[in-house]
């Protein structure tokens, strides 16, 4: 199930870094804080992407080797790119500044899902 919602999310951070490099500077640079806002959007596709390509790295080890704690890793990386993401996103194209206070829980969620796949392999015999 993670490897196809991973592939959609990578599907998802192809689209978004498309759209921010050809429709959103257009719509946006008209405002005084375009280059905050096209920053919060390329880290988002940033981190987007690059989590995205972990959740298929986990997926693909827990299909081989299945374990609660990838499964949890992987819980954990999806709801990390929802909010950090997600969260900047929503930031770039409202004027919803207060989602920052939780941008930083979906980083906490991204950390602890690397957290537990590094705690994983090192239990591994």
């Amino acid at each position: 199930m993670f490897l196809g919602i991973a592939a959609i999310l990578g599907f998802l951070a192809v689209a978004m870094g498309a759209f921010g490099a050809h429709g959103l500077k257009g719509w946006l640079s008209e405002l005084p804080d375009f280059q905050l806002r096209m920053s919060w959007w390329e880290k988002a596709v940033h981190y987007h992407m690059w989590h995205a390509l972990l959740l298929v790295l986990v997926s693909v080890i827990a299909q081989h080797s299945p374990h609660k704690m990838l499964q949890t890793s992987s819980i954990a990386i999806l709801i990390g790119i929802v909010i950090f993401s997600g969260s900047l996103y929503t930031m770039t194209l409202t004027n919803l500044r207060v989602l920052g206070a939780i941008t930083p829980i979906g980083g906490l969620s991204l950390l602890f899902g690397w957290g537990l796949l590094a705690f994983w392999a090192f239990t591994q015999n």
